[in-house]
Protein backbone atom coordinates (compact mmCIF):
# COMPACT_ATOMS: atom_id res chain seq x y z
CA UNK A 1 0.00 0.00 0.00
CA UNK A 2 1.49 3.55 -0.82
CA UNK A 3 2.39 5.60 1.67
CA UNK A 4 1.33 9.15 1.21
CA UNK A 5 2.17 12.53 4.29
CA UNK A 6 0.18 15.30 4.57
CA UNK A 7 2.05 17.95 6.43
CA UNK A 8 -0.41 20.64 8.24
CA UNK A 9 0.30 23.71 10.36
CA UNK A 10 -0.68 23.25 14.03
CA UNK A 11 -2.85 26.39 13.58
CA UNK A 12 -4.84 27.94 10.12
CA UNK A 13 -3.66 25.40 7.86
CA UNK A 14 -6.73 25.17 5.03
CA UNK A 15 -9.65 22.94 6.09
CA UNK A 16 -10.68 21.87 1.80
CA UNK A 17 -6.92 21.19 0.81
CA UNK A 18 -6.34 18.75 3.74
CA UNK A 19 -9.85 16.96 3.49
CA UNK A 20 -10.53 16.95 0.22
CA UNK A 21 -7.43 15.37 -0.95
CA UNK A 22 -6.98 13.13 1.90
CA UNK A 23 -10.68 11.74 1.34
CA UNK A 24 -9.53 10.89 -2.35
CA UNK A 25 -6.47 9.22 -1.41
CA UNK A 26 -7.82 7.00 1.29
CA UNK A 27 -10.96 6.19 -1.02
CA UNK A 28 -8.48 5.52 -4.07
CA UNK A 29 -6.62 2.96 -1.16
CA UNK A 30 -3.82 4.69 0.05
CA UNK A 31 -2.51 4.87 3.64
CA UNK A 32 -2.42 8.52 4.62
CA UNK A 33 -0.61 9.69 7.40
CA UNK A 34 -1.38 13.06 8.62
CA UNK A 35 1.68 15.24 10.01
CA UNK A 36 2.64 18.32 12.09
CA UNK A 37 4.89 19.81 14.42
CA UNK A 38 3.19 18.71 16.97
CA UNK A 39 0.88 15.92 17.91
CA UNK A 40 -1.56 18.38 19.43
CA UNK A 41 -5.19 18.83 18.14
CA UNK A 42 -4.26 20.87 14.80
CA UNK A 43 -7.58 23.51 14.07
CA UNK A 44 -7.60 24.58 10.65
CA UNK A 45 -8.89 28.36 9.68
CA UNK A 46 -12.68 27.27 8.98
CA UNK A 47 -12.40 25.41 12.20
CA UNK A 48 -11.55 21.57 11.47
CA UNK A 49 -10.35 19.94 14.38
CA UNK A 50 -7.00 17.11 13.51
CA UNK A 51 -5.19 14.90 15.52
CA UNK A 52 -1.64 14.44 13.51
CA UNK A 53 -0.53 10.89 13.43
CA UNK A 54 3.04 11.30 13.85
CA UNK A 55 5.67 14.53 13.69
CA UNK A 56 7.67 15.60 11.10
CA UNK A 57 10.75 15.17 12.85
CA UNK A 58 10.01 11.13 12.39
CA UNK A 59 9.00 10.80 9.04
CA UNK A 60 11.56 8.85 6.91
CA UNK A 61 10.91 9.75 3.45
CA UNK A 62 12.52 6.59 2.36
CA UNK A 63 9.07 4.68 3.87
CA UNK A 64 6.45 7.08 2.06
CA UNK A 65 5.61 7.46 -1.44
CA UNK A 66 4.44 11.19 -1.53
CA UNK A 67 5.37 14.42 1.03
CA UNK A 68 2.32 17.05 0.26
CA UNK A 69 2.52 20.31 2.27
CA UNK A 70 -1.28 21.70 2.79
CA UNK A 71 -2.03 25.37 2.65
CA UNK A 72 -3.67 28.25 4.66
CA UNK A 73 -1.98 30.73 6.45
CA UNK A 74 -0.57 28.67 8.78
CA UNK A 75 1.83 26.88 6.65
CA UNK A 76 3.75 29.94 7.19
CA UNK A 77 5.60 27.75 10.03
CA UNK A 78 7.47 26.04 7.35
CA UNK A 79 8.31 28.73 5.02
CA UNK A 80 12.19 28.47 6.36
CA UNK A 81 12.04 25.43 8.28
CA UNK A 82 15.31 23.60 7.55
CA UNK A 83 13.72 19.89 8.08
CA UNK A 84 10.61 20.67 6.13
CA UNK A 85 13.80 21.45 3.04
CA UNK A 86 15.38 18.66 3.64
CA UNK A 87 12.66 16.86 3.18
CA UNK A 88 11.51 18.42 0.35
CA UNK A 89 14.96 17.85 -1.41
CA UNK A 90 15.65 14.32 -0.31
CA UNK A 91 11.87 13.25 -1.70
CA UNK A 92 13.37 14.40 -5.27
CA UNK A 93 16.40 13.00 -4.61
CA UNK A 94 14.64 9.40 -4.22
CA UNK A 95 12.65 10.36 -7.37
CA UNK A 96 9.60 10.04 -5.06
CA UNK A 97 6.54 12.47 -5.27
CA UNK A 98 6.48 16.22 -3.52
CA UNK A 99 3.39 18.37 -3.62
CA UNK A 100 2.03 21.17 -1.88
CA UNK A 101 -0.90 23.09 -2.46
CA UNK A 102 -2.06 26.90 -1.84
CA UNK A 103 0.66 29.13 -0.59
CA UNK A 104 2.97 25.91 0.85
CA UNK A 105 4.89 26.05 -2.55
CA UNK A 106 6.55 28.83 -1.11
CA UNK A 107 8.25 26.09 1.21
CA UNK A 108 9.11 24.01 -2.21
CA UNK A 109 10.88 27.04 -4.03
CA UNK A 110 12.50 27.82 -0.14
CA UNK A 111 13.84 24.73 -0.17
CA UNK A 112 15.00 24.88 -3.98
CA UNK A 113 13.18 22.09 -5.96
CA UNK A 114 11.14 23.85 -8.12
CA UNK A 115 13.96 25.58 -10.38
CA UNK A 116 13.19 25.09 -13.63
CA UNK A 117 9.96 22.80 -12.83
CA UNK A 118 6.37 24.43 -13.70
CA UNK A 119 5.07 25.14 -10.82
CA UNK A 120 2.03 26.77 -9.04
CA UNK A 121 0.57 28.89 -5.94
CA UNK A 122 -1.70 31.36 -4.47
CA UNK A 123 -1.35 33.94 -6.11
CA UNK A 124 0.37 35.78 -2.85
CA UNK A 125 3.84 33.66 -3.19
CA UNK A 126 4.13 33.86 -7.10
CA UNK A 127 7.08 36.52 -6.90
CA UNK A 128 8.87 34.23 -3.94
CA UNK A 129 8.47 31.22 -6.95
CA UNK A 130 10.46 33.34 -9.13
CA UNK A 131 12.85 34.35 -7.11
CA UNK A 132 13.55 30.70 -6.65
CA UNK A 133 13.66 29.79 -10.38
CA UNK A 134 10.21 27.96 -10.65
CA UNK A 135 8.00 28.76 -14.31
CA UNK A 136 5.40 29.88 -12.55
CA UNK A 137 1.47 29.45 -14.58
CA UNK A 138 -0.75 30.57 -12.65
CA UNK A 139 -2.83 27.25 -13.58
CA UNK A 140 -4.71 25.67 -11.05
CA UNK A 141 -2.37 22.46 -10.50
CA UNK A 142 -0.08 22.00 -12.12
CA UNK A 143 2.40 18.93 -12.38
CA UNK A 144 5.91 18.46 -14.06
CA UNK A 145 7.33 15.11 -12.90
CA UNK A 146 7.13 13.89 -9.93
CA UNK A 147 6.56 17.25 -8.37
CA UNK A 148 3.01 18.50 -8.23
CA UNK A 149 1.37 21.82 -6.65
CA UNK A 150 -1.99 24.03 -6.64
CA UNK A 151 -3.17 27.14 -5.96
CA UNK A 152 -5.53 27.13 -3.28
CA UNK A 153 -8.59 25.34 -1.87
CA UNK A 154 -10.89 25.62 -5.11
CA UNK A 155 -8.37 23.44 -6.90
CA UNK A 156 -8.32 21.05 -3.83
CA UNK A 157 -10.63 18.35 -6.03
CA UNK A 158 -8.42 18.30 -9.03
CA UNK A 159 -5.13 18.41 -6.47
CA UNK A 160 -6.48 15.35 -5.12
CA UNK A 161 -7.54 13.66 -8.44
CA UNK A 162 -3.95 14.63 -9.84
CA UNK A 163 -1.81 13.29 -6.98
CA UNK A 164 -4.13 9.66 -7.14
CA UNK A 165 -2.85 9.57 -10.87
CA UNK A 166 0.86 10.62 -10.38
CA UNK A 167 0.72 7.89 -7.65
CA UNK A 168 -0.56 5.12 -9.47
Amino acid sequence: MKKVALVIAEKQFRDEEYQVPRDLLLNAGFDVLTVSTSKNTAVGKLGMKVTPDTLITDLDPAELDALIFIGGGGSEQYFDDPLAHRLARTMVDLDKVLGAICIAPVILANANVLRGKKATVFPDGASILKQNGADYTEADVEVDGKIITGNGPEAADAFGRALIDLLS
